[in-house]
């Protein structure tokens, strides 16, 4: 069998379909590929404005006062956490 790692993407897509096919049944992968939907937008550019203004300092500095406080403090807003 080819390593995952050396099979192009086309290949890697149809050796995991092929896959979905024997364990879930033909069914299956056609109910897989209905439901499937990839994300929209730009992840990328909505990152930048979530962090704009955030230095590595700032993330240190929470993950120093999680750890000693023993909380999940976040650095950035609510509103910014609903959408990650």
């Amino acid at each position: 069998m080819t390593r995952i790692q050396e099979l192009t993407d086309e290949q890697f897509q149809e050796h995991a379909l092929s896959i979905l096919e024997r364990e879930l049944g033909l069914d299956g992968l056609i109910r897989f590929l209905r439901l499937y939907r990839p994300g929209t937008g730009d992840y990328t550019a909505d990152r930048h404005k979530w962090l704009a203004g955030i230095t590595v300092g700032d993330i240190a500095r929470e993950i120093g006062s999680a750890c000693q406080d023993n909380t999940a403090a976040s650095v950035i807003s609510p509103e910014q956490a609903k959408v990650l």
